[in-house]
């Protein structure tokens, strides 16, 4: 949303350099909804200023290979994910969400 506002008001370089600075960009919830061909164009664009230089991580729950699909462009998925996904650490969490075993609205012993 940031980068499609600043895209309007002139600031779309200077935000782009600014995430290309961050030592860590975090893309939380990755994958919940498809990218249009402007979201695409923009992460590439972080991606790209990034990629060998400053650590992103993503997290998602959705599996990796389903990535692609919700990219969307296949030569756009296929650029995003090169730099996203190679060299990248990959750590598959199983079991219930923290969020679940530790409210107190959910009995986790009798939900199966």
């Amino acid at each position: 949303l940031e980068l499609s506002i600043a895209k309007g008001d002139g600031q779309y370089a200077k935000l782009l350099a600014n995430l290309a600075k961050v030592d860590v960009l975090i893309l939380d919830d990755w994958g919940l909804m498809k990218l249009n061909a402007e979201n695409r164009r923009d992460l590439l664009e972080v991606l790209e200023d990034r990629h060998g230089r400053r650590s992103t991580i993503a997290t998602s729950q959705l599996p990796m290979d389903q990535w692609h699909d919700v990219i969307g462009d296949a030569t756009l998925a296929d650029a995003i994910l090169d730099r996203l996904v190679h060299n990248a650490y990959k750590i598959n969490l199983r079991g219930e969400s923290m969020r679940k075993t530790q409210s107190k609205l959910t009995d986790t012993a009798t939900s199966e």
